[in-house]
Parts: structure tokens; sequence; C-alpha cells
């Protein structure tokens, strides 16, 4: 039997090289599931998700000295996958505009030929609309939507007022109703 999360055992595990990589599994089982749903949500392919999920366990891992435990874990991991997931998008963005126009509409296509996708019409015109948002917002919007996480723990995420992710996700939302509303 696994035993529970704990993260402050969690952080004294870190602390020591004996129990370092027991420590860091902990974490890798604890937040594999959540990020993997935040950077799927970004780069939309199950396969550059995976990618990402594990860029961002091996920065998390050559960091880890580095991490001084003012702020929760799940917050620092966090802002990492958001600079994997903003590194790689800024990437493909820039290849697809050597290729396409309309970079959106590639990531759209890209997820309507994913065979791990499996959303009927309606989700897949909400994954439409998310991605016509700027970034920032469609980060936003998962995070709140999907996730419920608080505004207080996103702002520490992204270094933003909570009134401006607050504002943030309202603009989001507005932008995805409209989006709905000219669909047939």
């Amino acid at each position: 039997m696994m035993t529970p999360y704990n993260e402050p055992e969690v952080l004294e595990l870190l602390q020591e090289e004996s129990t370092r990589r027991k420590g860091f599994e902990m974490i890798v089982s604890q937040y594999s599931e959540q990020l993997y749903w935040q950077i799927r949500r970004m780069v939309l392919s199950h396969e550059d998700a995976n990618d990402l999920l594990q860029n961002t366990f091996i920065k998390a891992w050559t960091n880890i000295d580095y991490f001084r435990a003012e702020a929760k874990l799940a917050t620092w991991l966090y802002r990492i996958a958001l600079n994997e997931c903003l590194t790689f998008l800024n990437k493909q963005r820039a290849t697809a505009t050597v290729t396409i126009d309309d970079p959106e509409a590639m990531a759209v296509q890209k997820l309507e030929s994913d065979s791990y996708f499996s959303g009927d019409r309606v989700h897949l015109l909400l994954q439409k609309a998310l991605m016509a948002l700027p970034e920032k917002q469609r980060m936003v919007f998962n995070m709140k939507y999907y996730q419920g996480m608080k505004y207080e723990d996103m702002s520490e995420i992204f270094g933003t007022s909570v009134g401006a992710l607050k504002a943030s996700y309202h603009h989001a939302v507005k932008k995805i109703e409209k989006f709905l509303e000219g669909v047939d």
C-alpha cells in the first residue's frame, strides 16, 4: 500500500541524497496526472503533452537543489510546465508561420486527427474556441475551469495579481461564449 502524499515529508526526503530519488518518485506520482492534463489542454496532442510532461519532470529533477520551498511544490511544477508549454508553442508557431498562416487551425487539425482524442462535437468546438484565445487567457481558463484552481494559487504560478487573473478568466469566458454563439 502506498503511503499518502505528505509534502513536508517529501521535502525532507529531497534534502538527503540517499532519499532524494524516493521523494522525487512521490512527487511524480502525486502530480503527473494533473500536470499532464494542464499541458494537454495547452498543446492538445497526447504525444506532445507526454513529451512536455517528461521535460517538466526532467527540469524539476535537475533543478531540485534550487527549490527553496518558498512556494508549494505544485506551484513550482506548474511554473516549469507553463514555461515548457510556452517554449513549445512558440517554437511550433515559428515553424507554422513558415508553412501556413493560421497556427490555431493547424492545432485543431492536429487534435481532430489525434487517435487519443475521444471528445464529441461540443468538446471539439470548445477546443476550437480555446485555441482562439491568447495563451495566457487559455491557461487561466484551463486552470480555473477544468481544475478549479484558486486565483491565489494561479497568482503564484503566473506572478500576476488575483484581479488580473479574474479579469483574464472573465474575458476568456466571454470570448468562448461569443465563439460558440456563432456556431450552428
